[in-house]
């Protein structure tokens, strides 16, 4: 029989960032929110708790877990604020996997002990201002010349790209012409303060308003040949790879918001009165939360799946597309019922649902749009 009971190890981890959420997080998030500034301090102490290294074997700093403990970690983070949990995500899964799942010994060796322990963040350059979820139309470019390749192009939408903690952004890029004609994309690490790499603005954004969101722009940017991340024209392929595992992480991400959303309807909804008796006795709010419940627990259920068929080393892409689509709408629905539980107050910036409410839509776009999640499934079921 299936039993997707967590371990004793996992469940003191979950219980560590659940402390963690609520008395580090949940208290100073919102300051931070409204100010739309990145949380410096508190994403050093997630370092030190160890988050970054989660999955990461011991040998390079990190805590030898697995992804399913990271993903465990998303939720209960997700659950108080989503800024802090999508920038654990892409320090881990966009900065640091990379390197780890195909980066030299050498690469390895001097990131991914400063980024298991979240002195150093990474970040991934795919996205194109031009190109959305077509992430095979890169234009942006890199020649080999003199032993150092040059650079030149822009990113959009980059996650962790410009904070005080980054180190390096990793970027795919055109390096040739493949045999059938096709583009060769390659990735390459370019460390922050390389000349020719230039950092724009922060985003202002409707959403993850304390997570670090920006433009990169790319002018005759040299570094050394041996920066080119696994093999030569295997850039695209290998982070498709990573979205995969991404999808996973993401769909955690969205239970975690549902599941907030749960939990501050339940405490609103026995604390607010009106018509002489708190709300929460009327069976029309009983009804919404109790679907919302509904909603945050199947979701979980298709990341735990997902998550299972990866570690045992089963194709998962079908589930992990599957869990994130269904997860992110899940969480748009709760965050939309909740605020609706929450009345006028649901529409106010102080209470965490309102935050929810913001960051909810991004989660149906990010890491593969509801459509393109749509799309591979159907073509895993041999559909078109």
């Amino acid at each position: 029989m299936l039993d997707y009971r967590l371990s004793d190890e996992t469940e003191a981890l979950r219980k560590t960032v659940q402390e963690f959420a609520r008395e580090v997080v949940a208290p100073r998030i919102g300051e931070f929110y409204e100010r739309d500034e990145f949380p410096t301090e508190i994403v050093r102490q997630m370092g030190e708790l160890g988050l970054f290294g989660l999955p990461f074997p011991e040998e390079y700093g990190g805590g030898g877990g697995t992804y399913f403990d990271l993903c465990i970690a998303l939720e209960e983070l997700g659950r108080v604020d989503q800024s802090v949990a999508i920038t654990l995500e892409a320090g881990v899964s966009l900065g640091a996997m990379p390197i780890y799942r195909f980066g030299t010994e050498e690469q390895k060796q001097e990131w991914l002990p400063r980024m298991c322990t979240g002195e150093v963040l990474g970040a991934f350059g795919l996205t194109e201002p031009g190109g959305g979820s077509d992430a095979g139309a890169t234009r942006t470019t890199a020649r080999l010349e003199d032993g150092h390749w040059v650079i030149n192009g822009s990113k959009a939408f980059i996650t962790n790209s410009g904070t005080d903690l980054t180190g390096l952004v990793t970027v795919t890029a055109v390096t040739g012409t493949r045999p059938d004609g096709g583009k060769e994309i390659s990735a390459i690490i370019v460390p922050s303060g390389t000349p020719g790499f230039t950092v724009g603005k922060r985003y202002s954004k409707v959403g993850w308003n304390a997570s670090d969101t920006r433009e990169l722009a790319f002018d005759d940017c040299r570094v050394p040949e041996e920066n080119l991340v696994g093999q030569r024209g295997r850039g695209y392929a290998q982070f498709l790879s990573i979205l995969g595992e991404g999808r996973i992480a993401i769909s955690a991400l969205s239970v975690g918001l549902a599941q907030g959303c749960v939990d501050e309807s339940v405490k609103y909804a026995a604390q607010r009165e009106a018509f002489g008796q708190a709300i929460g006795r009327n069976q029309a709010i009983q009804f919404m939360i109790a679907d919302m419940e509904v909603r945050a627990s199947t979701a979980r259920l298709a990341y735990y799946r997902a998550a299972e068929k990866m570690l045992r080393g089963e194709p998962y892409g079908r589930e992990a597309s599957i869990a994130k689509l269904y997860s992110s709408e899940v969480a748009m629905d709760n965050a939309r019922y909740a605020t609706q539980v929450h009345g006028g107050y649901g529409f106010m910036n102080e209470f965490p649902v309102g935050r929810f409410y913001r960051d909810a839509k991004i989660l149906e776009i990010g890491e593969g749009t509801s459509e393109v999640q749509r799309m591979l499934i159907a073509r895993d079921l041999g559909v078109g």
